[in-house]
C-alpha cells in the first residue's frame, strides 16, 4: 500500500466528521500510521464541514495537505471546493443526492455512489455515511473490512455497539452500488 491522502466534505450532520474518525481509527487496527484533522464551521448542523485523513504505512510528515488522492464530496459546495484539488489520476467520490454538476475534470477518476437513495432503501438514513465509507473501500481498498468493524468498536460508544452489524451491512452496500463515471485519461 501507498499513502492515501483523503478530504471527506459535506453539510454538518451527514457524519462527514464520524466517517473519517472511523477510517483513521480502522487503519490504526490495521497498523497503519494515521492523521485525522477535522474542520467545520461554527454552524456544524447544517453547515459545511470536512475532515482530512492520511492513511500510511510510513510515518506521515504533515497532516496539511493541499492537494488528495480521494476526495469524497456530498453536496456542491464541496465538490466546487475540492475537486480541483485531486491529484491527476486520483479518485473523486460523490453522491448525486446532493451533487447538482458532475465535475468534468478527465484526469481523475470519478464514482458515484448513490448513498442517500441506498440508506432509504435499508430504512435507516443514519447510514449514509457508511454506505459511503463502502463505496470508498471498493475503489480505494486501503484497509481490510475486519479493521473498519474494529474501528467502529472504537469511535462508537458502547450503547450502540448492537448497530454495528446495520453498519457494516451498509459498509458493503457501498461497496456493491458505487458505479465508476469516468477513468482519468
Amino acid at each position: 500500500m501507498k499513502s492515501y491522502e483523503i478530504v471527506i466534505s459535506g453539510f454538518g450532520g451527514q457524519g462527514v466528521l464520524s466517517m473519517g474518525k472511523i477510517l483513521a481509527y480502522s487503519g490504526l487496527m490495521g497498523g497503519k500510521d494515521v492523521s485525522w484533522m477535522p474542520s467545520y464551521g461554527p454552524e456544524q448542523r447544517g453547515g459545511t464541514a470536512n475532515v482530512t485523513v492520511i492513511i500510511s504505512d510510513t510515518q506521515i510528515s504533515s497532516p496539511i495537505l493541499n492537494e488528495y488522492d480521494v476526495a469524497i464530496v456530498l453536496n456542491q459546495p464541496s465538490m466546487d471546493k475540492f475537486m480541483p484539488m485531486v491529484k491527476k489520476g486520483g479518485i473523486l467520490i460523490y453522491d448525486s443526492n446532493g451533487v447538482s454538476h458532475v465535475p468534468e475534470r478527465d484526469d481523475i477518476n470519478v464514482f458515484r455512489v448513490d448513498a442517500v437513495d441506498e440508506s432509504v432503501k435499508m430504512n435507516n438514513t443514519k447510514v449514509f455515511n457508511m454506505i459511503v465509507l463502502g463505496g470508498l473501500l471498493k475503489v480505494a481498498p486501503m484497509i481490510d473490512l475486519s479493521f473498519v468493524e474494529e474501528g467502529l468498536k472504537k469511535t462508537l460508544p458502547e450503547r450502540h455497539h448492537k448497530l454495528i452489524p446495520l453498519n457494516m451491512e451498509a459498509v458493503q452496500r457501498g461497496m456493491e452500488i458505487v458505479a465508476h463515471e469516468r477513468v482519468a485519461k
